[in-house]
C-alpha cells in the first residue's frame, strides 16, 4: 500500500464568473522514504497539491489516503490533530515567528502534541543538530541569514517525526549557493533518516536532486520523462 494515494482528486475555484481547476481528475501514489518533486510553472496547481495532501484545504472530488487513514471527509478538529501529527510544511518564506528564537520556533508544533518539557528539548536539539544550528539555538530570525531562517523552517518541520514533509518551493527565496545547500541538506534528510518528502518547485535543477519528478499538466500529474502517463509509482500499483 503506498503511503499517499492521490485518487482521481479535482479541485475547482470560483474567479467571478469563472471557474478555475487547477487539477484536473489527478492521481498519485507515493511509497514511504520517497523524495519527489513536483513542477510546474506559477499557476498550475502545486501549492494546491501541496495543501490538499497536508490536510489544508479539500478536494472538490476525489480522495486522498495517507498512512491508510482517509483525510478528505475529516472534520476541522480532527484534520487538526492529523496534520499536527503526521505533516512538516516547509514554506517558501520560512514564516517563522520574529519575536522567537530559532529553538522556541522550532518548538511550537510540539506544544501541540501530549509531549513534556523534557522530550521536547530533547527533540528540538535533534532537529537542531540535523540542521547545523545548534549554535544558533537562542538567536532570533532577524540575525540570521536567509539560508539559516529556512534550516530553522525545515528543523521545525521535521521535529515531530512527521509522516510527510512537503516543502512549497523552498528554495525560491534564496540564491544560488544557499539554495544548494538547502537541496543537499533535503535530500540528506531522505537519504539518511529516511524521510518523505514532496517538493515543489519551478526549478528544474531542484526538482532533479529528487528520486522522482513530476509535472502538472492541464491538472494532472505525469511522470518527467514519460510524457501523457498518470503518475503510479510501479512498486505500489
Amino acid at each position: 500500500m503506498p503511503l499517499i494515494h492521490v485518487d482521481a482528486v479535482s479541485k475547482h475555484f470560483r474567479k467571478g464568473d469563472e471557474t478555475i481547476t487547477p487539477l484536473d481528475n489527478a492521481d498519485l501514489r507515493m511509497n514511504r522514504g520517497e523524495f519527489v518533486s513536483l513542477m510546474g510553472a506559477s499557476g498550475t496547481g502545486k501549492s494546491t497539491l501541496l495543501n490538499l495532501i497536508a490536510g489544508i484545504d479539500r478536494p472538490s472530488s476525489g480522495r486522498i489516503v495517507v498512512d491508510g487513514e482517509e483525510i478528505t471527509h475529516f472534520s476541522r478538529t480532527r484534520l487538526a490533530a492529523w496534520r499536527a501529527r503526521n505533516i512538516g510544511y516547509v514554506f517558501q518564506t520560512h514564516n517563522l515567528i520574529p519575536v522567537l528564537t530559532a529553538y522556541e520556533n522550532i518548538e511550537l508544533p510540539l506544544l501541540l502534541l501530549p509531549m513534556n518539557r523534557t522530550e521536547r528539548r530533547r527533540r528540538v536539539q535533534v532537529a537542531l543538530t540535523a540542521v547545523d544550528l545548534l549554535n544558533r539555538a537562542n538567536h532570533y530570525p532577524r540575525q540570521l541569514s536567509g539560508g539559516q531562517e529556512q534550516r530553522v523552517g525545515i528543523a521545525r518541520a521535521i521535529v515531530t517525526d512527521p509522516t510527510v514533509i512537503v516543502a512549497d518551493e523552498p528554495t525560491g527565496d534564496l540564491d544560488a549557493e544557499t539554495s544548494a545547500q538547502i537541496l543537499s541538506l533535503l535530500q540528506r534528510l531522505n537519504s539518511e533518516l529516511g524521510t518523505t518528502l514532496l517538493m515543489a518547485t519551478h526549478d528544474a535543477d531542484a526538482a532533479e536532486m529528487a528520486g522522482r519528478q513530476l509535472k502538472l499538466d492541464q491538472g494532472r500529474l505525469v511522470e518527467l520523462g514519460n510524457p501523457g502517463t498518470v503518475s503510479m509509482h510501479p512498486e505500489a500499483s
